[in-house]
């Protein structure tokens, strides 16, 4: 017989109930639940190896989002109409639980574990990345696999002034402010999200209400633990140990490690001077020596490396490159480095340094941007490319991994608060190829790419920099370092990598990762305040570099022209099946966008040369123009008759010139007088209201000869027939 399935549900706020079932579905796993909110659910399963593999030294975790196109209704647009590769989207919820639950495992727990979070049913209201880290948790806590606390993540947005934990997707749509927040009972975990120049204050104040929210849910995950009667966690298999080594090692390298941190070397410099002092080490074991003991010599190496550097940041309050724990790296940056590109930027901070460019498209050019519940088009896009040589490094150069796209998104959301509108006509790319990297390259993105859209006239009031913060703590004593602009090496040996962007009013992107228990709220209050010093500082330089966006696009930059036309004027405009339209665009050389906008018709018109941009533009105004009898016109000879000729005197309009409107002197047969293609200006001296056909007159344009008599057509009257 089978097991009632076991549920807790708790209110969020305002009557939204969630609910957590565990026992139904896929019991095999090591842990599975279902979370529930309107008609959102999503299933998270974890399973774990019971032993390590033979010689791992490192916590193999992996964490995948995914949505089932199903669970909204709808069938993939892929040629194979099924569910392919991650999505950038599924991508970056994967790595918010990942960055949420890594630290949550012992740090000698080294097997295999895998948590997999998928979306069965689509709530187009509600938002599954603001569920997904509950579900793994969840999934974690009714299982025997070792961790050490629970934790959730919410949504935290200031909508109208006010803070929601968890919005509706349309409630989302007028926030000022959007995070993404993880925390244990204690402590907060992760920290991701948006906001448009919002005081650091405000960001605490949006922490402390998130926390509040979570451990409701953290109590909702204990209560279904509890119910399932999940009482322990599984043994596990730990490294061994060998203190007489590790005594060993301290002895041989200690003096040596310290010496090398204190020499505030450039970056290969140092990594070429650790790496020596290792390989003497090992040759100080003797040759006799295990492979396997020679391998865990080195795990203690880099353990008192780690343990060294620190101190000496705690102690010393000094850095490995000799800096200040407030001190910002040397800045260069220049804009405008490549001729062709539309905008370009070259920024460097220390040994860190983007190439950016950016590239102004026309409509045509938005990205589709697709989930299961929502499918959008964007014309602001940020990619962001990390080659293995701005490491020294040798890799396979292979499509954007996951970091790629984490770190082009934060540049990407940090950068779209100053962009303008929706009435902003370009579509525009951002690309930042990434040549130099000791350390943040996400923020140099961030810099770079203001640089690069002021240098092409993208109308950005105000520059929007950013800083990467680290934290060193040390538990013994509760004593600790916040790092301002951090290396890739206080990256690595650090607690905590705390990426604040933003304008000199406020701030604009937050991503905060801890490798520890958490981080404290007067200490998250401390990191901000410096970080924010950090940013002026940085933002300071931008400006002396551009102190505001070009006033126009670069003269090799697509021009644009925007015209409003009568809704009745679009399908002229267009022409039966696009002929019209095809015709400019291909007479012109310019790309022509049309949307009905309630009453009108809006019109955006492209094009590489002011010329092609002239001439379209003119040939749209003559198909929308209202003719007027009076005015005159440069007409084109379409047809030849034996009483007169017709001609396009605008766009899409035809009227006959008569035999008797072409010359002063009576003219007897058309033959010679006109051919096909020719201009000749002619004047509107009258319509036919009933038929709407229009009159036309040349001669009323032509001196009288002498003796000629009065033509009653001078004064705009209907020629006689």
């Amino acid at each position: 017989m089978l097991s009632q399935p076991i549920s807790v549900t708790f209110d969020i706020g305002g009557g939204r109930m969630v609910s957590i079932e565990t026992g139904k579905l896929a019991r095999q796993a090591h842990g599975a639940v279902t979370v529930r909110q309107g008609n959102s659910i999503m299933l998270a399963t974890v399973v774990a190896n019971k032993e390590p593999k033979e010689g791992q030294d490192f916590f193999p975790l992996v964490v995948d989002y995914n949505e089932k196109f199903a669970s909204a209704g709808r069938i993939p647009g892929s040629f194979f109409k099924r569910e392919g590769r991650l999505n950038d989207y599924e991508v970056l919820v994967s790595r918010l639980i990942d960055r949420s639950l890594r630290p949550l495992f012992p740090e000698d727990y080294f097997c295999d574990v895998q948590v997999l979070i998928t979306l069965i049913s689509s709530d187009k209201e509600v938002m599954p990345d603001a569920l997904a880290c509950l579900a793994a948790s969840a999934a974690l806590a009714v299982s025997d696999i070792p961790i050490k606390e629970v934790i959730s993540q919410v949504r935290v947005a200031r909508i109208d002034g006010n803070f929601v934990v968890n919005p509706s997707r349309t409630e989302l749509a007028t926030a000022d402010m959007d995070f993404l927040i993880a925390a244990t009972d204690k402590n907060l975990m992760m920290v991701e999200g948006e906001s448009k120049e919002c005081s650091e204050e405000d960001l605490v104040k949006a922490l402390e209400i998130a926390h509040e929210a979570i451990r409701l849910q953290i109590k909702a995950q204990i209560e279904l633990r509890d119910k399932a009667g999940v009482t322990g966690k599984r043994e596990y298999t730990k490294p061994v140990v060998n203190e007489e080594l590790r005594e060993k090692v301290a002895a041989f390298t200690k003096d040596k490690i310290y010496a090398i941190a204190k020499s505030a070397s450039a970056k290969h410099d140092r990594s070429d001077a650790f790496d020596k002092l290792k390989k003497e080490l090992i040759e100080s074991l003797g040759e006799e020596v295990e492979d396997s003991t020679k391998k865990l010599a080195k795990k203690y190496y880099e353990d008192l490396q780690w343990e060294l550097v620190r101190d000496m940041m705690i102690n010393d309050r000094v850095r490995l490159d000799g800096r200040k724990l407030d001190q910002v790296r040397g800045l260069a940056m220049e804009i405008d480095p490549l001729p062709s590109p539309h905008g370009s930027a070259l920024f460097t901070r220390g040994e860190t340094q983007s190439l950016t460019t950016v590239t102004l498209g026309t409509p045509l050019d938005e990205l589709l941007v697709e989930s299961a519940a929502n499918s959008e088009y964007t014309k602001f896009i940020l990619h962001y490319n990390f080659p293995p040589f701005s490491t020294g490094e040798v890799k396979m150069m292979r499509g954007p991994g996951r970091r790629e796209v984490g770190h082009g998104n934060l540049a990407m959301r940090s950068l779209k608060q100053m962009m303008p509108g929706n009435e902003y006509p370009y579509t525009v790319r951002i690309v930042s190829d990434v040549l130099e990297s000791n350390g943040s390259s996400s923020m140099a993105t961030v810099c770079a790419g203001s640089l690069a859209l002021m240098d092409a006239g993208v109308p950005l009031p105000k520059h929007v920099g950013g800083v990467a913060m680290g934290l060193v703590t040390r538990a013994a004593d509760n004593k600790y370092a916040i790092l301002t602009d951090i290396l890739g090496d206080e990256d690595h040996l650090g607690d905590m990598d705390f990426k604040v962007t933003g304008t000199r009013e406020g701030i604009c992107g937050v991503q905060m990762d801890i490798k520890i228990d958490g981080l404290s709220m007067d200490t998250m209050r401390e990191a901000l305040e410096q970080a924010r010093k950090g940013r002026l500082h940085i933002l300071e330089a931008m400006y002396e570099c551009i102190p505001a966006a070009r006033e126009e696009v670069k003269p090799h930059a697509p021009r644009m022209e925007k015209l409003f036309i009568d809704k009745e004027f679009i399908g002229a405009v267009i022409g039966p099946q696009g002929k019209i339209i095809q015709e400019i665009q291909r007479e012109t050389g310019t790309t022509i966008n049309i949307e009905e906008v309630g009453n009108y018709g809006e019109v955006s018109v492209f094009s590489p040369a002011k010329e092609g941009l002239d001439k379209a533009v003119a040939w749209i105004k003559g198909i929308t123009a209202m003719p007027e009898v009076g005015s005159v016109y440069e007409a084109t000879v379409k047809g030849i008759k034996e009483f007169g000729a017709f001609v396009e005197f605008l766009p899409g309009k035809q009227g006959l010139l008569h035999i008797s409107e072409i010359s002063h002197k009576r003219l007897e047969t058309m033959e010679g007088v006109l051919k096909e293609g020719e201009k000749v200006k002619v004047k509107l001296i009258g319509i036919d209201h009933k038929t709407g056909k229009f009159k036309l007159s040349r001669k009323v344009l032509m001196p009288k000869p002498d003796g000629a008599p009065r033509s009653p057509q001078g004064n705009g009257a209907a020629p006689q027939q």
